[in-house]
C-alpha cells in the first residue's frame, strides 16, 4: 500500500501538469445558431455522461425600481412548466431519465445546469427549448410562486446575519447603480409585478440571443449541432435588451449603516470597498490579496483577529466575478465581549499594514500556488471546465482567457498587491455597516 505522502505527492502532480495537457483552448468549439444563441463544446470521453450549463444575461443588474427581483423569480417559474412539459413535469422527466438540474441567480446572471447520461441528452434539449420559447406564465402560477419568494426573502433576512446586513450596505454604497438592491428585490415590487411585467421580462431576456450554452462531456460537436438546430434554432430572436448604462458615482467619502436584531449575540461588521469589474486588468491583484486576508490559517485578518488577538469568531473577505465595478466585501463576527468598535479597529490595522509596509514573497507565493492547484482542480470534472468556460466567456468577455488565467495570477508583483490595497482600501472608498442587538446599539458610537 502506498504511504500517505506518496498518494499526496501524486495528487499534487496530476494537479500541476499544465493544463494545455489536459484541455486546451483549440479545444473549445464554438458556433452561433441563426438566432443568435452562441454554443460552446468541450468533448470529454472520460466516463459516459454530460451535462448542460445555460447562462442567460440576466440578473438584477437588468432591473429597475419596480421590477427588482424578477430575474430571481424567473429561476422558480422556468421549473413550473410549460407547452409540452406540464407543472412538475420538468424535474420528473429529467430524473426518469437519470439526469439532474440547479439553478441560481446573481446581480449579472441566471444560470441553470443540467447532469446527465449522454443516452439522455436529447431529452435535455427538448426540456430546455420548451420552458425557454413556451414558458407558462399564468395568474395562479405566478401567485404561487410570489407566496414563496415573499417566504424565501423573510427567511433569508430573519435567519442570516450577513443577508441582513448586506442588504443595507448594499444600498449605502451603490447611489446609483443597480447592483444597490439585493437580488431577491424589494418586498413591494415582489407584490406588485403583473403579468405583462413578467410576460415582457420571458419574452426579453431569455431570448436565444441573449445566451451562452456550453455543453461538456462525452458528446461530439456535430451531435450538440444537431440537435441545437432542431430544438434551439427554431425559436426567434428577439431585439437586444436595453443596456446598463449607469455608472455608479465616485465614492467621496466613508458611509456608515446601522442595524439592529434582537437576536445578534455579538456585533457583526461588514466593509465593502468600491472596485472595478471583472475584466479590470487590477481583478487577479485584488483576489490574491482577498486571500492575503482570509484564506486559510495564516491568512492575515484569520491569523491576527481570530487566532492571535481573538477578537473575532470568524471573518471572511471576497470579490464578486462582476460585469460592471462592484465592491469587496470584509466580513467579521465579533467574539464574545468584543465591541464593534474593537472589532472594526482590528480590521484597519491589518488593512493599513499591507497598505504601508506591503505583504512577503512567502505570502504572495503561497496564495499563487493555492490559486494554481484551485484553478487545475476545477478544470478536472467535466462539470468544472462547463461552468468555469461559461464564466470565462461572460465575465472576462472570451472564455480563451481562462487558458491564460495562471499567467496573470503569476505575474501579480508586491507592488502590484500593495497598490490595489492602497488604491482601493481607503476609508473614503468604504461603507461600512454594523449589525448589534438593540440591548448594546448605544455602544456603537464610532
Amino acid at each position: 500500500m502506498k504511504s500517505l505522502l506518496t498518494i499526496i505527492a501524486l495528487i499534487v502532480l496530476c494537479i500541476s501538469q499544465p493544463i494545455q495537457a489536459v484541455t486546451q483552448a483549440e479545444d473549445v468549439k464554438t458556433f452561433t445558431l441563426n438566432n443568435g444563441m452562441k454554443i460552446m463544446v468541450l468533448e470529454d470521453h472520460s466516463i459516459p455522461n454530460a451535462n448542460m450549463y445555460l447562462f442567460w444575461k440576466v440578473g438584477s443588474r437588468n432591473e429597475y425600481p419596480g421590477i427588482t427581483g424578477l430575474s430571481h423569480f424567473f429561476e422558480h417559474m422556468m421549473f413550473n412548466g410549460a407547452k409540452k412539459y406540464g407543472p412538475k413535469l420538468f424535474d420528473r422527466t429529467m430524473e426518469a431519465a437519470g439526469g439532474s438540474n440547479n439553478a441560481y441567480t446573481t446581480e449579472n446572471l441566471t444560470v441553470y445546469t443540467n447532469w446527465f447520461p449522454v443516452s439522455a441528452i436529447e431529452t435535455i434539449f427538448d426540456l430546455e427549448a420548451d420552458r425557454i420559447a413556451n414558458l407558462a406564465i399564468d395568474a395562479k402560477m405566478v401567485e404561487s410562486e410570489r407566496g414563496v419568494v415573499t417566504s424565501e426573502r423573510s427567511t433569508g433576512l430573519e435567519n442570516s446575519n450577513y443577508r441582513s446586513i448586506s442588504v443595507e450596505v448594499k444600498n449605502a454604497a451603490f447611489r446609483a447603480h443597480p447592483y444597490s438592491w439585493s437580488v431577491i428585490g424589494h418586498q413591494s415590487d415582489i407584490d406588485n409585478w403583473s403579468l405583462a411585467d413578467l410576460k415582457q421580462y420571458h419574452k426579453t431576456y431569455y431570448a436565444p440571443n441573449n445566451a451562452v450554452v456550453v455543453i461538456s462531456g462525452d458528446v461530439t460537436v456535430e451531435q450538440v449541432k444537431r440537435l441545437a438546430k432542431q430544438y434551439f434554432e427554431p425559436i426567434p430572436a428577439q431585439p437586444a435588451p436595453r443596456k446598463v448604462h449607469t455608472v455608479e458615482p465616485e465614492q467621496k467619502g466613508e458611509r456608515r449603516v446601522y442595524l439592529q436584531k434582537k437576536s445578534v449575540t455579538t456585533p457583526n461588521i461588514l466593509m465593502a470597498y468600491h472596485v472595478p469589474e471583472t475584466q479590470h486588468q487590477d481583478f487577479y491583484a485584488l483576489e490574491i490579496l482577498n486571500d492575503i486576508l482570509t484564506t486559510g490559517d495564516s491568512a492575515r485578518l484569520q491569523k491576527a483577529l481570530v487566532n492571535e488577538q481573538q477578537v473575532a469568531s470568524s471573518v471572511f473577505s471576497y470579490q464578486p466575478e462582476s460585469i460592471d465595478p462592484n465592491l469587496f466585501y470584509i466580513y467579521a463576527v465579533a467574539a464574545k465581549d468584543v465591541s464593534a468598535q474593537q472589532l472594526e479597529k482590528s480590521i484597519i490595522a491589518e488593512i493599513n499594514s499591507i497598505i504601508k509596509a506591503g505583504i512577503s514573497e512567502q505570502e504572495l507565493q503561497k496564495v499563487k500556488n493555492t490559486k494554481l492547484v484551485n484553478f487545475y482542480r476545477q478544470m478536472a470534472t467535466i462539470n468544472g471546465k462547463a461552468n468555469t468556460i461559461g464564466s470565462y466567456e461572460i465575465y472576462f468577455g472570451d472564455y480563451k482567457k481562462l487558458f491564460t488565467a495562471p499567467q496573470e495570477y503569476s505575474k501579480v508583483t508586491l507592488a502590484d498587491v500593495q497598490r490595489v490595497a492602497k488604491t482601493y482600501l481607503k476609508k473614503a472608498n468604504r461603507t461600512v455597516g454594523v449589525l448589534s442587538s438593540q440591548e448594546d446599539s448605544n455602544d456603537a458610537d464610532l
